[in-house]
């Protein structure tokens, strides 16, 4: 029995680097060798995020050149767009899923209002996403749960919006659960709201600070204060109890991460700054690196930021 199940398992999985060469094999006929070039990874410190998002942009491709009738192509090769790590789906934009290769089942439904497990409504994040120009591969971090399996897992996805042939508009994603923090993902949401302050000015921070929203995501939130560290969005607490001082605050080495990043926002309208603090799991010093930005609103100026882990790429 023992042989039997190291067989088995031996099969599987030259069978799915079979279909993988072959669906690397298919496209590479499909386009030039620099398919990429387009697409900046650049800001991606991890082999993984930017595998995700080229096995995307690859389908985006065939959606754009084939147009719908590339769907019945995707659904007589599930097991092209299905591998250990991540799945294809495609949605139109009136959310109704019209191909899903890790749950066929969600196909023909509309998703446009589902919410996952912390109020967050994908599929509408999803929307935003792909017409926002401060995040060109439109992603989205939320809970989903993997096909098989019971608990919610936390989840980003890459998406692309695409017009077909026929005029149609349909985006194409596919997302890895327990992803690496990358820098982008956090410059994405600080950028985000800078811009959504630019256009809305103080009326976009109740946007900002809801935790349903796209600048808020697993252990990331995006915060604000003023010069003087006056909180306008903590990056702590909903409620102030009591008046956080941030610029007095100090990392287990002594330094003060956000006084240092105001001071060097002097001469420049961003900064990052890595500052050590203990992991809350094994309680070790860990790197986090915040990301600063220096705007206006309502005529006075104002600094938004986010904290994540410091990418530690193999």
């Amino acid at each position: 029995m023992r042989t039997t199940s190291i067989g088995s398992n031996t099969i599987r999985t030259a069978a799915a680097i079979i279909r993988r060469l072959f669906l690397l094999l298919l496209l590479s006929l499909t386009g030039c060798e620099n398919r990429y070039d387009s697409l900046d990874l650049s800001p991606y410190q991890y082999r993984d995020t930017r595998n995700l998002v080229k096995f995307t942009y690859d389908a985006s491709q065939i959606l754009k050149r084939d147009g719908m009738k590339s769907l019945g192509y995707f659904h007589a090769n599930y097991n092209l767009y299905r591998t250990p790590d991540y799945y294809l789906y495609i949605y139109d934009i009136e959310g109704n899923n019209l191909f899903h290769a890790g749950m066929p089942a969600l196909e023909g439904k509309n998703l446009l209002n589902f919410s996952d497990i912390n109020g967050k409504k994908v599929i509408q994040l999803v929307l935003k996403a792909v017409t926002d120009p401060d995040n060109p591969h439109g992603w989205v971090h939320y809970f989903w749960w993997a096909p098989g399996k019971f608990y919610p897992v936390p989840k980003s996805s890459v998406n692309f919006l695409v017009k077909t042939p026929e005029g149609k508009q349909v985006f194409v994603g596919a997302g890895i659960d327990y992803p690496h923090e990358e820098k982008e993902f956090v410059r994405i949401s600080v950028d985000g709201a800078v811009s959504l302050i630019a256009n809305k000015g103080i009326e976009a921070i109740p946007e900002i600070a809801d935790p349903k929203s796209s600048f808020n995501y697993r252990d990331v939130r995006v915060f604000a204060f003023y010069p003087d560290g006056t909180l306008l969005i903590s990056p702590v607490y909903d409620e102030n109890p009591v008046q956080l001082k941030i610029l007095e605050c100090q990392d287990e080495v002594g330094n003060k991460p956000f006084a240092d990043a105001v001071r060097r926002l002097q001469k420049q309208d961003r900064v990052w700054e890595v500052f050590m603090e203990k992991n809350r799991y094994q309680r070790e010093l860990v790197k986090k690196c915040l990301y600063l930005r220096k705007t206006m609103i309502s005529g006075k100026e104002i600094y938004i930021g986010a904290i994540s882990n410091l990418p530690l790429p193999p």
